[in-house]
């Protein structure tokens, strides 16, 4: 009788090495964490600029996510009905974490999973939080510039105004919430986006990667948790408009910048610390860490690099 093929989850179907044997789709889960742990090493030795700039373009297309998911948030809510209207803004605000998978780009999210090659040995902690930093900093430059060109093209004056009363809805909910809830919001956030990170290396193909994003991130998106990158677009844009906006704007969108208080710097920086410790909290112990102890910690590392 014919031998079956083996499933790709299967014990027997592993090479001698771990990977997936040839004909497989995806890479096994053992050689996806040896993957991820190798990649956060590499990305503690690429250079200052290099680096920067990959972050910048990173803050860039979540921003570009963010910003269609508002549009697609905004009006018909009386004929769509609520889930429904969120799936489809999780769902578009995908196209951010496509364009940083498949373009190329650093995302400080995803950069938690560096923690592995840390507890694998081959990475010093102070090397890691040096590139956190960069790639942090690039995201914040990143988002928050292209905040300001949505703002100065006009873009929020569709419908009437209606997409960037959308905008200031969500920038003011964001800027107040309570600390502790957006920390907790912040950790479920990411471990969503680093298994969507982890999914996509195990891809072989751009049309795979691409499908390993969506769902992980339509359900962070339409389950309200907290991104720090995307909120480094949304709340910086709503505090753009409340400050800056013409009477026109206010007039055609039928509010004004008092309806909206919590809206200041001080409701950004207590969102942005929260929700990026509990990012970490998510994406490097709940899902990095969670992985080097399944696949990884059997192994003894190499001295981390000097």
């Amino acid at each position: 009788m014919q031998r079956q093929p083996f499933a790709e989850g299967s014990a027997e179907g592993r090479t001698a090495s771990g990977d997936a044997p040839a004909g497989l789709a995806a890479l096994l889960p053992d050689a996806v964490a040896r993957h991820a742990e190798a990649i956060g090493a590499a990305k503690a030795g690429r250079d200052v600029p290099g680096l920067l700039m990959l972050a910048v373009l990173a803050g860039a297309f979540i921003a570009f996510g963010a910003m269609l998911s508002t549009v697609v948030l905004t009006g018909g809510s009386e004929a769509i009905p609520f889930g429904l209207r969120r799936l489809l803004a999780g769902l578009s605000f995908s196209l951010g974490l496509m364009l940083v998978v498949v373009g190329g780009a650093e995302l400080f999210t995803g950069d938690t999973l560096m923690v592995m090659a840390v507890a694998s040995g081959r990475l010093r902690l102070v090397r890691m939080l040096r590139a956190w930093l960069i790639v942090y900093v690039g995201n914040l430059v990143g988002a928050v510039g292209t905040a300001a060109l949505v703002f100065l093209s006009g873009h929020l004056l569709m419908a009437d105004g209606a997409v960037g009363r959308t905008a200031l809805g969500i920038a003011a909910a964001k800027a107040g919430l309570p600390p502790f809830q957006a920390f907790i919001l912040g950790i479920l956030c990411n471990v969503l986006v680093c298994l969507a990170v982890w999914l996509s290396m195990s891809a072989r193909s751009v049309t795979d990667k691409i499908a390993a994003v969506v769902l992980p991130v339509a359900a962070f998106v339409a389950a309200g948790f907290e991104h720090s990158v995307a909120n480094m677009y949304f709340i910086p844009l709503g505090l753009m408009l409340k400050l800056g906006a013409d009477g026109a704007f206010w007039s055609a969108a039928g509010t004004s910048a008092t309806a909206y208080p919590t809206l200041d710097g001080t409701g950004l920086v207590a969102n942005l610390i929260p929700v990026t410790l509990g990012n970490i909290v998510g994406g490097g112990v709940l899902v990095g860490i969670v992985y080097w102890f399944v696949y990884l910690r059997s192994r003894s590392g190499p001295t981390p690099e000097p």
